[in-house]
């Protein structure tokens, strides 16, 4: 009877313990969310829509997207992923987008958001901001481009987009729109729920562990030192904004070369958050193709490419252009 007490009040507190980082973690993605939810609606009733899309459709247009969703890429660059999928169901029902368009922007959006945040974090880390800027957003259109290319050649995922996550009203007036928006509020908070519950089972039963076996000789193969694998390895499964302390603390702890934070950045900068990002996107409707596969084989291609061209490169033009040497103040672009 001792033992069975003892568990359950151990698995009481866990659940408390999960619940209250579900709602601390959601708050946090509140306060950012529904300032971008108001001025969304507001763009919409005063019909600026279509002219902001009309600003951003030649480069949506590049990846075959409609301009609209230029906004749902910016919206996902300037605040995060959240605020990115908020935006989406509010501005998707006017498109009808395939399976193939919905991939191609998620995976954007899975290379480039939270900007302000995670750049200044990779900045702190070692390389210039100058570079990871143009490496993130650059390397989302080449990705989406490049996505856009094998779906429509091929024919693959020609049919409609049915996401998990969208509007549930066509009703235009404030009181539907502010129903549907509590309902995806809610919604976003069981994700993470569900989210923080299933980080913890996969790190319980070992998958955690098994990733990071995996990407070990993985990140050799591209020519980086077995040093540089635990701060990758957590940027990659974790995200560069939940393990951003662990990777600025490594990285100016002098233990590891400038090329070696510097190469661990740009790859985790293309490709991170592995399990818990590429499942918020597939609630958008994004396939695992794009979202998981395409980004991972894009990441490891361009960070190879990387390791052979900055290999070329004489030290003095490496810290003056791509990354400051580890341990030193870097407050600079």
């Amino acid at each position: 009877m001792t033992d069975s007490s003892e568990s359950t009040k151990g698995l009481v507190a866990g659940a408390r313990d999960l619940l209250r980082e579900a709602v601390r973690t959601s708050l946090f993605f509140f306060k950012i969310m529904i300032p971008v939810l108001i001025v969304t609606k507001l763009l919409q009733e005063a019909g600026l829509i279509e002219p902001c899309g009309a600003l951003l459709g030649p480069v949506m247009k590049l990846v075959g997207l409609p301009g609209g969703m230029g906004l749902v890429w910016a919206t996902a660059m300037i605040t995060n992923l959240y605020g990115g999928m908020v935006v989406f169901a509010s501005l998707a029902p006017q498109y009808s987008l395939t399976v193939a368009q919905s991939t191609v922007l998620t995976t954007m959006m899975l290379v480039a958001h939270g900007l302000p945040l995670e750049l200044r974090i990779a900045q702190k880390a070692g390389p210039r901001l100058r570079f990871v800027s143009v490496l993130r957003v650059a390397g989302a259109l080449l990705l989406g481009w490049l996505l856009h290319q094998v779906y429509s050649r091929a024919g693959f995922l020609q049919g409609p987009n049915e996401p998990i996550f969208k509007a549930v009203s066509s009703d235009p007036s404030w009181p539907a729109w502010a129903r549907d928006q509590l309902r995806n509020l809610g919604l976003i908070f069981l994700i993470i729920l569900g989210l923080l519950f299933l980080m913890r089972v996969l790190k319980r039963v070992g998958v955690t562990d098994l990733l990071t076996r995996m990407l070990r000789p993985v990140l050799r193969v591209l020519g980086m030192s077995r040093d540089a694998a635990p701060i990758t390895i957590v940027g990659m499964t974790m995200g560069i904004s939940y393990g951003g302390a662990l990777i600025i603390q490594e990285a100016q702890s002098g233990r590891l070369s400038a090329r070696d934070v510097f190469f661990s950045l740009a790859l985790m900068s293309l490709c991170h958050s592995l399990i818990e990002d590429t499942l918020l996107m597939t609630a958008l409707g994004g396939h695992v193709s794009g979202v998981l596969l395409g980004r991972l084989l894009f990441a490891l291609v361009v960070t190879a490419l990387l390791v052979k061209a900055v290999g070329l490169l004489p030290e003095g033009a490496f810290e003056r252009y791509l990354a400051r040497p580890p341990g030193r103040k870097n407050d600079g672009a």
